[in-house]
């Protein structure tokens, strides 16, 4: 066999391989990087690359438009990408920065719109916008190198859109970042083509007859995405506190409890799904239930159990709203903190002033009517009114057992069964009765 024909072999052996590969690729799937990179843009993109291999797609083509985001999630999503399967493209409608072009140098072909850039991958903090400590460099720089290895492009560059301190003759000088605009990416080998839309993308492969699949959030995520709204979450905590409220209150009547428990799943599980709530998270939130429970019922008064319960229930429910990392709040945008803090104060509060309104009018809701006593049995129908002589009004003592509000009083060396107004009394505290009708004296704290 001559030298001739040998190539001729060889290629009419490659163009149709090249051939059938084009015609096994009917299926083109599509979705969106168009939002900050975080844990929830982190699931949509495994949920898509899974879908896209289910439909048997022949490629991934993703859309990006992102100033970047977590690292971490960033991480997870270039892994994916690089162990897909399926080809994977990306069209950079404008923005690829930090993060994103991280995700992007991991893809197998880069099509950027006029206009658009890649590059700045310096690692920030989330509070100040601040480049990070060199141990977060270090590690972005060595991602985006091993990443650019693996799909045969500049490793040096890759690194130098991290550290400003590397200098590349030509490309880069000392002292800033590598951002490429188009026509750079395409000269030092960051970009495959400049095109306006996808649609071109495809034509330009010949594969403008093949199946578009573009990615559809599912009904289950759009109720998980409306879970995650601050407003909902808010909502959520305060009948998460309201209900521990009123089943303390009211052991044993058991609809405050379930609504708490309902609440409080309805508001992790979205986060958890979304990888914000971590276990040990929803653990410290639990934790406080439990300290707070012992504080109540067994430990006189209201000390440490009390206030770590309180803290941790409001510490628990602020983690899970937060992409931190164990204790690590470095990458957390300050915008998501103090949106995380002030949805769960506000909502705090706000079930504090529900619980002082709604404790006085519970009786009269029809509802409550077969587990409460919900009418007032007065004199004047014949009732006789009162377990205490009338003696007892006015008299002052101190409280026995702490009052919350219901407990013991000691009056001239007795113990009476009594209840306050609504307010907490601490064991020693000196009251004065107000009222001796029903079976137990109604006191008040005495300020004489």
């Amino acid at each position: 066999m001559n030298l001739k024909r040998l190539s001729l072999i060889l290629f009419f052996g490659l163009f149709s391989a090249f051939a059938f590969s084009q015609e096994k690729i009917e299926k083109v799937y599509t979705f969106k990087i168009d939002k900050d990179i975080d844990p929830a843009m982190n699931r949509r993109v495994k949920m898509a690359l899974d879908e896209a291999k289910e439909k048997g797609a022949g490629l991934v083509l993703i859309e990006m438009d992102t100033y970047g985001g977590v690292v971490t999630d960033a991480d997870e999503i270039r892994t994916r990408i690089l162990e897909s399967e399926i080809p994977v493209y990306v069209f950079i409608n404008k923005d690829a920065a930090s993060a994103g072009a991280l995700i992007s140098i991991a893809c197998d072909s880069i099509y950027m719109a006029p206009g658009a850039s890649i590059g700045a991958a310096t690692v920030v903090n989330g509070v100040d916008g601040a480049a990070a400590p060199d141990k977060y460099q270090s590690y972005m720089r060595s991602m985006m190198r091993s990443t650019a290895e693996a799909k045969g492009r500049d490793p040096k560059i890759a690194e130098a859109m991290v550290d400003e301190k590397i200098e590349i003759e030509g490309v880069s000088a000392a002292g800033s970042v590598i951002t490429f605009s188009v026509s750079e990416a395409i000269k030092f080998g960051f970009c495959d083509g400049e095109f306006s839309s996808l649609n071109e993308i495809l034509e330009e492969k010949g594969l403008a007859d093949a199946e578009l699949i573009a990615y559809e959030e599912s009904s289950t995520e759009s109720i998980i995405s409306f879970f995650l709204s601050p407003a909902i979450s808010g909502i959520l905590i305060l009948i998460i506190i309201g209900g521990i409220y009123f089943e303390l209150q009211t052991p044993g009547v058991g609809f405050p409890l379930l609504a708490a428990i309902i609440a409080t799943l309805l508001y992790f599980i979205p986060y958890y799904l979304n990888g914000l709530a971590e276990n040990w998270e929803i653990i410290v939130f639990v934790l406080g239930i439990i300290l707070l429970a012992v504080e109540l019922f067994v430990i006189p008064g209201f000390g440490i159990f009390g206030v770590l319960g309180i803290v941790f229930i409001l510490g628990g429910l602020v983690l899970g709203m937060l992409p931190n990392q164990d204790f690590n709040f470095d990458f957390v945008p300050a915008s998501e903190l103090f949106l995380a803090l002030l949805t769960v104060i506000l909502a705090a509060l706000a079930s504090v002033g529900l619980v002082f309104w709604l404790t006085p009018k519970v009786n009269q809701w029809g509802a409550f009517s077969t587990i409460t006593l919900a009418n007032t049995q007065e004199r004047t129908q014949g009732y006789t009114s009162s377990f205490y002589a009338d003696s007892l009004k006015g008299k002052t003592g101190i409280v026995h057992n702490r009052l919350r509000p219901s407990g013991k009083v000691e009056i001239e060396g007795e113990i009476y069964d009594a209840y306050s107004r609504g307010e907490f009394l601490d064991q020693g505290e000196p009251i004065i009765v107000i009222s001796t009708e029903g079976t137990s004296l109604k006191v008040k704290k005495w300020e004489g």
